[in-house]
């Protein structure tokens, strides 16, 4: 923004852009599979895209935004990720696959990554990542995980003058047991039970170190059957959060 200098704070927005999940392999099938849904998958790279256009209008100053958006299709083809496959991530670490509907962490991390290499100082990354956050939170409120008290509080009170609900939930290292694995660095999901946890402490591996972090997974609150359709969670949270570190 006007004002920018090489000390101003430098924030990494980043969503995750799944223009549509099939599930891959790991089909979605059976019912409550939502997979006539799923081109909501994008819901966190709106969010991002939809922060750009709201900061470029009000033009904050003496900060610098990197909005970043992870953009793919989770499909079955001939090229597609096989369950069992081992990828190697942008860092150098190695995944084991065993679960090709957990597709959104593979590319986010890579997202968190190029946000680290762009020397962010604060990385917010926002997904429809998992159902368990559904299951732990309901339609109307996203969980988010951070390293950072600061952080987390001012997203949260950012998001709630705007009526975006955010409720903090735990990074619980020792659940990170789940995500071992015998041919790689780590799995891409762990056991069913704590999923978003899991998921956040896997997205947490990519981060650089000495870098504030929040994750928040808006599942939920992306859709609103009786509201239209999509809500644009998100928007107001993170342009509230640009303009709170703006000077």
């Amino acid at each position: 923004g006007p004002g920018w200098t090489e000390s101003s704070p430098k924030i990494g927005l980043v969503g995750k852009g799944v223009t549509f999940d099939s599930g891959g392999y790991n089909i979605k099938a059976g019912a409550g599979s939502m997979i006539e849904m799923m081109k909501f998958d994008m819901g966190g790279a709106g969010a991002v895209l939809g922060s750009a256009l709201a900061v470029g209008g009000i033009k904050p100053t003496n900060v610098e935004v990197n909005f970043i958006t992870a953009a793919c299709e989770n499909m079955i083809n001939g090229h597609g990720l096989r369950p069992g496959d081992v990828i190697t991530a942008s860092n150098g670490k190695t995944v084991e696959v065993n679960n090709t509907d957990a597709e959104g962490r593979l590319t986010l991390c890579d997202a968190i990554v190029y946000a680290g290499k762009e020397k962010c100082d604060t990385i917010v990354d926002i997904a429809t990542l998992t159902g368990a956050c559904i299951v732990a939170l309901g339609m109307g409120i996203g969980g988010i995980y951070s390293n950072s008290d600061d952080l987390a509080g001012d997203l949260i009170g950012g998001g709630a003058q705007h009526g975006e609900k955010l409720w903090r939930m735990p990074l619980e290292d020792d659940y990170m047991e789940h995500l071992k694995s015998p041919v790689a660095d780590m799995k891409n999901t762990g056991i069913r039970w704590g999923g978003s946890i899991t998921a956040a402490l896997y997205l947490k591996e990519f981060v650089p170190e000495k870098t504030d972090w929040a994750h928040i997974d808006m599942a939920g609150p992306v859709w609103d059957d009786k509201n239209g359709g999509a809500t644009g969670f998100g928007v107001a949270t993170l342009t509230q959060y640009v303009r709170s570190r703006s000077q």
